[in-house]
């Protein structure tokens, strides 16, 4: 494998994915049953191309049933399944129907009870590439004509497992996802890009796809768990409603367009949405942190005078200054600002179609302000 690549001048190792995990497990497991010998390395291709060779872990070798784990390595991209074990038990069985490979989930597997995901409901949460790359790295072993090098009354039965999943997928997406019982096997292309945010703005835009699966034709979206409080606590909306966006608040707002909601109610902490305010769609500081530029130059339109505006400078927070603004005249720049939000979104949107609303709140969950359709627009979510 290529080990390393490049981002903004530094050097950052790939790992590979819970997916490639499961298919060099199986993989390895099958060669071990069908020879009786055990293999401490096995190889796989990649749908990236990029072929791995993984060191084989926790052998339990039998007559008839073979057994081992790969360590799951995130590279410098490390997230709650890194270094643990994802496990394949093969196994051969009477031949009920025409598969010559059964794939099942076992013990740390997560299974999915809700609608939009590529798995269906009732089935392990192991993806649709996944699959396909277990399928593929076992007929390499057992060859294209199963029957005629196993015997036609066999079919080979594979578990896959990961024992710390049932704990690990409660710090992972899987709760709000529907998939109970342990972590999802996971990759589209089998490597783990460092520093990559693709694989997080997935797990959101799924979530999206689910809540239309479930025939919500609306939706709300907050960046994050104070978002979640405030729609709760102080709005006293329905939560199946609610999609968190992380910083990705144009990506997120895109695929709900893609998608197909038609109403859309933004709920956000002021020091996020100022930055909306200004056409900034990721909020995340290291792509842009305008905040105290945004203030002040809003506030300057509004005609505060200068020495209000030094003290607007002054504040290490957006936090900060709403409680300068909160003992001033200039308490209508929030609903300035969440009308400046609503117009950039339509503006990044280009769809007359979809109904934008935008309601800021301050850290204390105090709604500070909102864009000037707001109220009627929460009444759907009720």
């Amino acid at each position: 494998m290529e080990e390393y690549v490049y981002i903004d001048g530094k050097k950052y190792r790939r790992g590979y994915t819970t997916g490639s995990c499961a298919a060099a497990a199986s993989k390895a497991a099958t060669h071990m049953l069908l020879t009786k010998n055990k293999i401490d390395k096995i190889n796989i291709d990649t749908p990236k191309g990029i072929p791995l060779s993984l060191n084989v872990c926790n052998i339990e070798l039998t007559e008839n049933k073979a057994k081992c784990s790969i360590e799951k390595d995130g590279g410098d991209d490390i997230d709650a399944t890194h270094s643990m074990h994802i496990y394949a038990e093969v196994e051969l069985i009477d031949r009920t129907n025409d598969e010559d490979i059964i794939v099942e989930g076992g013990i740390g597997v997560g299974v999915v009870t809700k609608k939009g995901l590529s798995v269906e409901v009732g089935k392990p949460a192991i993806n649709p590439v996944p699959m396909r790359m277990i399928n593929s790295e076992v007929r390499k072993v057992i060859g294209e004509d199963f029957k005629y090098n196993l015997g036609k009354s066999k079919s080979l039965k594979i578990t896959i497992c990961a024992p710390e999943g049932v704990e690990i997928a409660k710090k992972t997406f899987n709760p709000r996802l529907g998939i109970i019982g342990g972590i999802s096997i996971l990759g589209t292309t089998g490597i783990v890009e460092p520093m990559s945010d693709e694989g997080w703005k997935k797990s959101l835009s799924i979530e999206l796809e689910m809540k239309k699966a479930q025939g919500l034709e609306s939706i709300i979206l907050v960046p994050g768990n104070h978002g979640e409080k405030f729609i709760k606590e102080k709005l006293n909306l329905d939560m199946k409603y609610v999609v968190r966006t992380s910083n990705f608040v144009g990506y997120m707002l895109k695929e709900a367009q893609r998608i197909g909601f038609k109403k859309i109610l933004m709920v956000g902490h002021i020091g996020k949405y100022i930055k909306i305010s200004a056409g900034i769609f990721n909020t995340h500081s290291k792509i842009a942190d305008a905040r105290s530029e945004i203030l002040i130059s809003n506030l300057a339109m509004m005609g505060a005078p200068y020495e209000f505006l030094k003290r607007i400078e002054g504040c290490v927070t957006a936090e900060a200054a709403v409680e300068i603004i909160n003992e001033s005249n200039y308490k209508d720049f929030y609903n300035l600002i969440s009308n400046k939000c609503k117009l950039k979104i339509e503006q990044y949107l280009l769809d007359e179609e979809i109904d934008v609303e935008v309601m800021i709140f301050s850290m204390d969950k105090t709604l500070l302000g909102k864009s000037d359709n707001a109220d009627s627009l929460v009444e759907v979510f009720r």
